[in-house]
């Protein structure tokens, strides 16, 4: 994932802030106890989001003081047990492995070096990883192929290679006793990985053209990209619509809060900020680094 699913902790109310907090750091503390402190380094908000998404409403909602890998004289109140963050952790791994294989791929010759070295760490978490959500690993892999012969073909579509990448993120989601609530969960990893594709498109139109990269913006548009934008929000905010359909429908209890402030305030206020060149531009623009791991930069 790319980095900008987040909130606007600003403007979130005490409880969430906590809960936001805890559940940063429990997944942190899952990844370290589940595949080492390598895969701790991967950890960004956009997997917590996901983690939130596969709690169950009735989950007991407790965050006990932990001690920080990164900050060790300091407490930190963690969501801990719950079987959402291990899944979250599953799909951390998972992603962060094969986003790995694309630069190796894809990438110029420092991000290959990077990706290499990289890859050599979390070979083996990703190993376990992908035999716990074998499934999961194997729709990533086939979508990823099929996001390069789009590329290759140069594809002037928006849709078909966001559609692709949309059904990366639906496959991160677990089964729950209820059909619908898991197919209500699907929607929302659909729609909300539509809208990620989309963004980072725009994000990475002016470096795309300076390397000669694909960029479905510029493959359908041409010189004239930056004059679509009014269009693509208008497809983004479709999405995100309908994310916020399927959110609706569904009992999220006390998660509910958070959730909807993401979705309603946190991913609007990214996107406001892709468009008007203010993302890369700030490096923590929605919140303070907290927990260990990797630092929630603006972008991957």
């Amino acid at each position: 994932m790319f980095g900008y699913v987040r909130a606007v902790t600003s403007v979130l109310a005490p409880e969430d802030a906590q809960r936001y907090e805890a559940i940063y750091c429990g997944l942190c503390r899952t990844l370290g106890d589940r595949y080492g402190k390598t895969a701790q380094l991967v950890l960004n908000y956009d997997f917590v989001f996901l983690a939130l998404l596969l709690a169950q409403p009735e989950e007991k909602q407790t965050f006990p003081c932990c001690g920080c890998p990164i900050h060790p004289w300091k407490k930190k109140a963690c969501w801990l047990g719950s079987p959402a963050l291990t899944a979250a952790a599953d799909a951390t791994v998972i992603l962060t492995w094969w986003k790995l294989q694309d630069g190796l791929r894809d990438g110029g010759l420092a991000e290959r070096a990077k990706s290499r070295l990289a890859g050599l760490a979390l070979r083996r978490h990703y190993r376990a990883a992908a035999a716990h959500r074998p499934e999961f690993d194997r729709t990533v892999r086939d979508c990823l192929d099929q996001l390069h012969q789009l590329e290759r073909e140069n594809t002037p579509s928006l849709d078909r290679p966001a559609d692709t990448f949309a059904r990366i993120l639906q496959a991160a989601a677990t089964e729950s006793d209820l059909a619908a609530r898991t197919h209500g969960v699907e929607q929302i990893l659909y729609h909300v990985g539509r809208w990620i594709y989309l963004a980072d498109a725009w994000d990475d139109l002016a470096e795309d053209r300076k390397k000669g990269n694909y960029n479905p913006l510029l493959a359908r548009y041409g010189d004239q990209a930056e004059a679509a934008a009014e269009d693509l929000r208008e497809t983004m905010h479709v999405s995100l619509g309908l994310a916020d359909t399927a959110f609706s429908l569904l009992d999220w209890g006390e998660w509910e809060s958070l959730l909807g402030h993401i979705l309603s305030t946190g991913l609007p206020a990214v996107e406001e900020a892709v468009f008007t060149g203010q993302w890369k531009e700030q490096k923590h623009p929605f919140h303070r680094n907290h927990g260990a791991g990797q630092k929630p930069g603006p972008k991957r």
